[in-house]
């Protein structure tokens, strides 16, 4: 499993909003130059951040992007699976009756406690933690 390009590059905005404290607008194109993400792209990805609720974005001379709500709150879970959904390491463990095997498979409680463990890792790292 690799997340994609454009999550790493939802990762990197984001952490850059939590160093820049809360409350702190950063314009688009200095994220975009500071985190090397090609600017087109981030657009993209800071409109998915903002419909997620992750973000406030506001245009004119004095815009920017912001964290919607402080550094502590949001955590790397909820960055990937705004970009790239909800993590599925087998589709088994979204639904074990999508495998003809289920009764009888030996991984699919191997693959339900691998994503468990992920999540829960990713759920416990909050942008504050990668900020410091």
């Amino acid at each position: 499993m690799q997340i994609t390009r454009q999550a790493d590059y939802a990762i990197r905005a984001v952490s850059y909003l939590a160093r820049q404290g809360a409350g702190q607008r950063a314009a688009t194109s200095t994220v975009a130059k500071e985190m090397k993400i090609p600017p087109s792209f981030l657009a993209k990805i800071i409109s998915q951040l903002s419909i997620s609720g992750l973000v406030h974005t506001s245009r004119g001379a004095h815009g920017g992007v912001m964290l919607a709500r402080p550094a502590e709150e949001i955590t790397l879970l909820e960055v990937v699976e705004a970009i790239d959904g909800p993590i599925l390491l087998n589709e088994c463990v979204g639904d074990p009756g999508n495998c003809e095997f289920a009764d009888e498979c030996a991984m699919h409680p191997i693959w339900v406690e691998a994503q468990e463990l992920l999540t829960k890792r990713l759920r416990e790292t909050t942008f504050a933690k990668l900020a410091k």
